[in-house]
């Protein structure tokens, strides 16, 4: 084992503060202001766009591999994977097609 294997997560732990710290502010956002209900979905939008993006660097390590370069297929193919995911849950609970009798 080298000595880089036994070094403190540093990253690990900044990266889950983020994450909490940008789960928080949209709670907040959320619940304790007076924007409509559009600003206050479009302003937790972005905050899970930074928490993904801090996830991808900080938990997934995008740049690990070949010269610390980012592997674009792997991000390409996550976004698809998210996309169909977010979308597709917010058709099927939009469309009246999910009733239970």
């Amino acid at each position: 084992m080298n000595a880089k294997s036994h070094r403190f997560p540093w990253n690990h732990l900044v990266g889950f503060v983020l994450s909490i710290a940008f789960t928080l502010l949209a709670v907040f956002v959320a619940f304790n202001t007076d924007f409509s209900a559009s600003t206050i979905l479009w302003i937790i939008g972005i905050f899970a766009i930074f928490q993904a993006a801090i996830q991808l660097f900080m938990f997934m390590h995008v740049t690990e591999g070949k010269e610390g370069k980012i592997n674009l297929f792997n991000i390409g193919s996550s976004v698809i994977l998210a996309l169909i995911i977010v979308f597709g849950t917010i058709w099927v609970l939009t469309s009246g097609h999910a009733h239970l009798h």
